[in-house]
């Protein structure tokens, strides 16, 4: 079997419903590609010739606001497929892509993703569901903006952290966010979310050690008001 049918992380992205031809085909045009902590991956307004799809580490999409501070909108992990939106629609790209960690990328060329969707209905409608899954979670998040307070926010930016990409043995969050980039995830200023921070870990929500945050009650974490 080539790479690619036996990848993991294929399996969690629609790439799952390719047909083994399809699979060589993606094996035999795709890139494998190394990116380090904060090196970009691609900055807003490019043209993509092609889709990332992350094998390994953590890449976070950001937005430059109009203070010329990158927001952070989400972040990305194993499976997840960079770019796919601005091929399928072949608009330019609104966000950045940055490497949060070490990451490794499988680049496929757009002829190839553009290809099995006009070919493999399975794989067009998983796409499309995906994207829609996007788009609801960004909904998801302007209500999110508009009903929750920033303490409401930040406490699900953590569990989010938590779930979505583990803890390390010691029991700290897997991915090592500064505070800026909780602070621009919830919407807040930098010294709000470091106030807050402080707060959970008077509570004993948390604690900490340099940058690194351990959850400590993750039931009571949840249900903060």
């Amino acid at each position: 079997m080539s790479r690619c049918e036996q990848c993991i992380a294929r399996q969690l992205n629609s790439m799952k419903t390719l047909t083994k031809d399809e699979l060589k085909e993606v094996a035999a045009c795709k890139r494998t590609i190394f990116y380090k902590k904060g090196e970009v991956i691609f900055g807003e307004n490019e043209m993509l010739s092609g889709v990332y799809c992350v094998r390994e580490g953590i890449c976070k999409m950001t937005k430059l606001s109009a203070n010329g501070k990158d927001h952070t909108v989400k972040l990305m992990g194993k499976g997840k497929l960079i770019g796919q939106r601005s091929v399928i629609s072949e608009e330019r790209t609104h966000l950045s892509a940055v490497a949060l960690n070490d990451v490794e990328l499988c680049y496929v060329p757009k002829d190839q993703i553009l290809g099995s969707i006009k070919s493999n209905q399975e794989f067009s409608f998983n796409v499309l569901q995906n994207l829609a899954q996007d788009l609801r979670e960004a909904e998801g998040d302007l209500i999110n903006m508009a009903q929750k307070s920033v303490r409401q926010r930040l406490s699900e930016a953590l569990t989010y952290v938590s779930k979505n990409f583990g803890e390390t043995e010691e029991g700290y969050l897997n991915v090592n966010l500064s505070r800026e980039d909780y602070a621009s995830i919830v919407g807040t200023a930098t010294e709000s979310a470091i106030r807050i921070l402080s707060q959970f870990k008077k509570e004993g929500l948390i604690s900490t050690s340099g940058k690194k945050i351990k959850i400590e009650k993750l039931k009571e974490l949840e249900r903060v008001e």
